[in-house]
């Protein structure tokens, strides 16, 4: 794993065990997967309408005018590449996060590279983006959506580049893909096309969610065995997606997690775990369901007697698709989450919930 700050991994996939602080990369696994064949397809290049410049994109620190179409755009935001690629434009620089990718780009979205080099991977040593390197990449554009970037890094990058930073009406972390895709395209002079792959993803999720009415209004949660229970928000782009899929979440859901996109719970709101569904990230799938089996607390709950979870690897490449939450990797993961989610969520425990393909 990536060396990053404690705030950046909560952001992220709080891959349970990590120590917190600066933490030495890891080799995850690089290889890479088949993408799912629903996988939005890459517009053609040049279809930049010049028209859509010079725009301006408002966000937490105030406004960003962009001049005309960026050439060279740079991704502060951990998952933000994905947007740019699926709109035909190749980050010449991205930010390292997890998941071992070359340049940050998971097999969801490489056979969309079309034979362009793999970006610069930049670390975040903990202290924010790496101003300088940044700056030798002579970026026309900076992105910075999905990230939790502070206004005094905001100027410092702003000094040589146009910075589009995460939205004010969210939590840090917290931009829907529907709006980080739709803003990256504008910010890319393509918004017409981002709305269209947008739509396309949402199609998946509404045929999925009909072909699946068993989920409708049961209660889902999505958490990770991080400091005890460490559980999702609803402003988590994890926790949205189950919504998207007709489930619903617990009403005081919020009101114990506070204003965040999560938080460990202490062992009296344990309940927040006992739903009709839930989604464990967890580092290793043998290891840690073992520990979260024998835990006092959690061993006797409905859902764990009934079966109702379903355990993701959070170094696997699924997991790492999971965790992203974009319009490339969205796709990936409802081809392998949904048949796991029918099959935890009849409450038989002799029904297994299979592998899925990694």
């Amino acid at each position: 794993m990536l060396g990053i700050t404690r705030g950046i991994r909560f952001a992220a996939v709080l891959a349970s065990s990590l120590l917190l602080g600066t933490i030495a990369a890891c080799g995850s696994s690089s290889e890479t997967a088949t993408p799912a064949a629903s996988a939005p397809a890459a517009p053609p290049a040049g279809t930049t309408a010049p028209a859509a410049f010079p725009v301006t994109i408002e966000h937490k620190f105030g406004s960003t005018t962009i001049p005309a179409a960026p050439k060279r755009v740079f991704t502060v935001g951990l998952t933000d590449q994905d947007a740019a690629i699926a709109l035909g434009v190749v980050p010449v620089g991205t930010t390292n996060w997890f998941g071992g990718f070359p340049g940050a780009v998971g097999p969801w979205a490489t056979p969309l590279l079309n034979g362009a080099p793999v970006p610069t991977l930049l670390e975040d040593p903990g202290t924010g983006p790496q101003v300088e390197k940044i700056a030798a990449l002579k970026p026309d554009l900076i992105v910075a959506l999905y990230s939790g970037l502070t206004k005094e890094q905001y100027e410092t990058l702003s000094k040589f580049a146009p910075v589009v930073a995460q939205p004010a009406a969210y939590n840090d972390y917290g931009i829907p893909w529907q709006e980080q895709t739709v803003t990256i395209g504008k910010a890319l002079g393509k918004e017409s096309e981002a709305t269209a792959l947008v739509a396309e993803v949402e199609t998946k999720f509404k045929t999925m969610a009909a072909e699946h009415p068993e989920f409708a209004g049961k209660k889902a949660v999505v958490a990770t065995p991080y400091e005890g229970f460490f559980v999702y928000g609803s402003q988590d782009t994890r926790s949205r997606n189950m919504v998207s899929l007709g489930f619903t979440l617990p009403e005081d859901l919020d009101s114990v997690i506070g204003d965040t996109f999560g938080a460990s719970i202490s062992k009296e709101r344990s309940d927040l775990l006992d739903q009709d569904l839930i989604i464990w990230t967890v580092p290793d799938t043998t290891k840690d369901v073992e520990t979260l089996h024998k835990d006092a607390v959690y061993k006797d709950m409905k859902v764990t007697k009934e079966g109702r979870e379903v355990f993701i690897g959070e170094s696997t490449n699924y997991g790492v698709a999971f965790s992203f939450v974009t319009v490339l990797s969205l796709p990936y993961v409802l081809d392998r989450l949904v048949p796991q989610l029918a099959q935890a969520i009849d409450g038989d425990p002799a029904t297994k919930v299979e592998p899925a393909a990694d």
